[in-house]
Parts: C-alpha cells; structure tokens; sequence
C-alpha cells in the first residue's frame, strides 16, 4: 500500500465497506503495535466478516526479546520527540 495507514483511514474503509482493505491496514498497524486492543479486535471481527480462519489471523504472543526491542524502539521514539 503506498498511502499512509492510520486507524482513523483503517476505520474509514471498514464503515465504507471495504473490508479486505481495512483488513490489510488494520493488519499492518497489528505489525507495528501488536499490543493494542483495538486493533486486535477489529481485526478479530474483520477476519469474522471476511470468513478468515482464525488460525490465518491470529498472531502468536510476542517473545520477551520482541517485547523488548518493541519497548526500546518506543523509549527511542519519546526521546526523540522530547528533543524537538
């Protein structure tokens, strides 16, 4: 996707009707937040809607290393804001 994926742009092809695309989006944000709840459910009652497996949609809990870089990268990110 060459646009810019946001929840609020997720949610707008989700109200639309666009499933599969909400669904792609809502799966790159699972990516790059996997811990948020919001998008894990949405993207629980899309894969409903699209007849997905749940197998073909969850995601396995990450590892405490994944955990770790996870929470590095955004101890990074607030640094970073707090210096602009």
């Amino acid at each position: 996707m060459g646009e810019i994926i946001t929840k609020t742009l997720a949610e707008v092809y989700f109200k639309q009707g666009h499933l599969q695309e909400a669904y792609e989006m809502f799966r790159t944000l699972s990516e790059k937040d996997p811990f948020d709840v919001e998008i894990q459910n949405r993207l629980k009652e899309l894969g409903e809607k699209l007849s997905l497996s749940s197998t073909s949609i969850h995601q396995p809990a990450p590892s405490d290393d994944e955990k770790v870089r996870l929470l590095k990268r955004w101890l990074h990110n607030i640094q970073e804001r707090r210096r602009e």
